[in-house]
Formats: C-alpha cells, sequence, structure tokens
C-alpha cells in the first residue's frame, strides 16, 4: 500500500472513529496531496518518496508556525499547531539517533575525503544523500559542523 493510500485509509478510519483532531490533519495532508498530483498530471501516480517530501514540508511548516505563535504569546494556537505534528510524523521513516548519525557523517567523511570546514559543502551533499530523509537538515548540519571542528 502507498503511503497516499494509507492516509486515505487512516482518513475513512478517523472519520469513522469521529477523531476531530486527526481527520483535521489527515484532510490538510490529503489536500496536499491533490495540489501535488495537480500539479503532476493525472496521470502521474504520487510516489512514496514524493508524499514524504510534502509530510516532512507540512511538518516544517507546523513547526515554524508554532514559534511565531509562541513568540507572539499565543500559546493555545502554537499548540493547536504542534498537535498536528503527531498525526504526520508517524508517516516518515524513523529518524537516526545521534550516535547512527554520527556514524554515518564519518563514513561520508571518508568517502569524500572530509578533513577541514572547507569540505561541509560536499559532506553534507553525501551525508544527506545517505540519510534520505531520516534526519533534519538542520541537525545534520549541527552534527556535520562538530565533526568537522574536531
Amino acid at each position: 500500500m502507498s503511503l497516499v493510500e494509507q492516509v486515505a485509509a487512516d482518513l475513512m478510519a478517523a472519520m469513522k472513529a469521529r477523531d476531530d483532531a486527526k481527520l483535521s490533519a489527515l484532510r490538510m495532508l490529503k489536500a496536499e496531496f491533490q495540489k501535488l498530483q495537480a500539479d503532476k498530471g493525472v496521470n502521474v501516480k504520487i510516489t512514496d518518496e514524493d508524499a514524504q517530501a510534502v509530510i516532512r514540508r507540512l511538518i516544517k511548516q507546523r513547526k515554524e508556525a508554532a514559534e511565531q505563535f509562541k513568540n507572539g504569546g499565543a500559546l493555545d494556537r502554537a499548540e493547536a499547531e504542534l498537535s498536528d505534528l503527531k498525526f504526520l510524523e508517524p508517516y516518515l521513516p524513523a529518524q537516526l539517533d545521534d550516535s547512527e548519525l554520527d556514524k554515518l557523517i564519518a563514513e561520508a567523511a571518508a568517502e569524500v575525503a572530509a578533513a577541514s570546514i572547507k569540505d561541509m559543502g560536499k559532506l553534507m551533499k553525501t551525508v544527506m544523500a545517505k540519510a534520505a530523509g531520516r534526519a533534519d537538515g538542520g541537525r545534520v548540519k549541527n552534527h556535520v559542523t562538530a565533526f568537522l571542528n574536531k
């Protein structure tokens, strides 16, 4: 079952269970999938990688909006934005923990012969390709910087 089909099935289950919070988050996600489908064309199937990219973008938007609401003093709105995350994150692959990420960075550094901060660009490119959506770019950047500064 593809990711888009899984979201549709979960949407139906949320409707039957009358889970309003989950239903709202999944409807938003389905609408984004429909926008992507319209952009790609009716005959082109949305891949799981495309769907994961949409989900990552929505998660990033929710986190940024929550931060803005928190800075503006609207804590209830910030919590509402963050509550959507618990419904979106399960559709992404499991995130790498810090030790796995550090090991991946060390392997990639050996592969591209990265030794100084000047090599950060090519190391980041290699690590992000190897991580394949299992680590946030900002987190990878912080770990790569720490690795290169050792």
